[in-house]
Formats: structure tokens, C-alpha cells, sequence
């Protein structure tokens, strides 16, 4: 009992961590923001500074998510410290020619897909 206990506690500290490491991405990188899909690859940024990112290689299935963060004109990463991966941007965030947001991170190919939460910028519910 005392062991879960102080496992519960650890887990509620680790998730506080995390939280409080999230900060707003920068201006300069709002175009990032989104829910990006690319050939087995999924990555998702949020306004308010967290990552998530899959991607699926045969059998293999790599997955990270925490705070979004040390953005440039060359990457971004994900995670905190040991438990963080670089995101090589080949490409930064553009429309193409049919108006589509288009960007290229770790030489994937990645189209935004067109949803909004309810509490996007200008956004009234869902945008699909």
C-alpha cells in the first residue's frame, strides 16, 4: 500500500514537471502549430507548447510527447532532458500551390491537417 502510495505521489510530481515545462510557442513559429501527418510519421504542436510525435518504421513504433520547445530555423525539440528528441525541419511550414500547409521535418513530407480545437485563435469549434 505504501509503495503505491509513494509511486502515485512520484507519478503526480512527474506529471507537474512536465506541465510546468510547457510554454506558449514563439510567434516566429506559430505556422508549426497543428496536427502534421506525413508518410509514418504524426506530429502534433500546440499553441500552448506541447509535442507529441509517432512514427512507424516496419515493425518499429517510436513515440514521444512532452513540452515543444528550442525552436529554429533548423529544428525543434520534444521532451525534457535525456527523455527529449531533435526534430530536423528540411523544410519550414508553407502553403503549396492548392493552398495546403506543407513542411518537412526529418526528411518526411508533412501536410497539416485541417482541425481546430474549440479554443483556437478566431476558431468557433471544430475546423475539419
Amino acid at each position: 500500500m505504501r509503495a503505491a502510495m509513494l509511486r502515485g505521489v512520484w507519478l503526480l510530481a512527474l506529471a507537474s514537471l512536465l506541465a510546468g515545462c510547457e510554454r506558449p510557442v514563439p510567434q516566429d513559429f506559430r505556422d508549426y502549430v497543428g496536427h502534421w501527418r506525413g508518410e509514418g510519421m504524426l506530429v502534433v504542436i500546440s499553441a500552448s507548447g506541447h509535442g507529441h510525435y509517432e512514427r512507424v518504421r516496419g515493425r518499429q513504433r517510436t513515440s514521444i510527447e512532452g513540452p515543444v520547445h528550442s525552436f529554429s530555423r533548423s529544428g525543434f525539440r520534444i521532451g525534457i532532458g535525456a527523455l527529449s528528441a531533435r526534430f530536423e525541419v528540411n523544410e519550414p511550414p508553407h502553403r503549396d500551390e492548392d493552398g495546403r500547409w506543407r513542411m518537412t521535418v526529418d526528411g518526411v513530407e508533412l501536410t497539416r491537417l485541417e482541425i481546430a480545437p474549440a479554443d483556437a485563435e478566431g476558431g468557433e469549434g471544430l475546423r475539419i
